[in-house]
């Protein structure tokens, strides 16, 4: 799945984001609004992993869809 496609199925998908990192509130998922940098930002500040790991994340979850 591209950064499009999940951009175009925010919504559908914010549920399957919580399911993968619960620390991220209903306020992030708003913000993210399913860009993906957004997403790397929010997983390192509630995570406090490294940009790296946090890409390493979103691209596994990414390839679930």
């Amino acid at each position: 799945m591209n950064s499009d496609t999940i951009k175009g199925n925010w919504k559908q998908l914010t549920g399957k984001a919580k399911e993968q990192w619960g620390k991220l509130t209903d306020d992030d998922l708003t913000v993210i609004e399913g860009k993906r940098e957004q997403l790397i930002g929010r997983i390192q500040e509630r995570y406090g992993v490294a940009r790296d790991e946090a890409e390493s994340q979103v691209k596994s979850w990414e390839s679930k869809f």
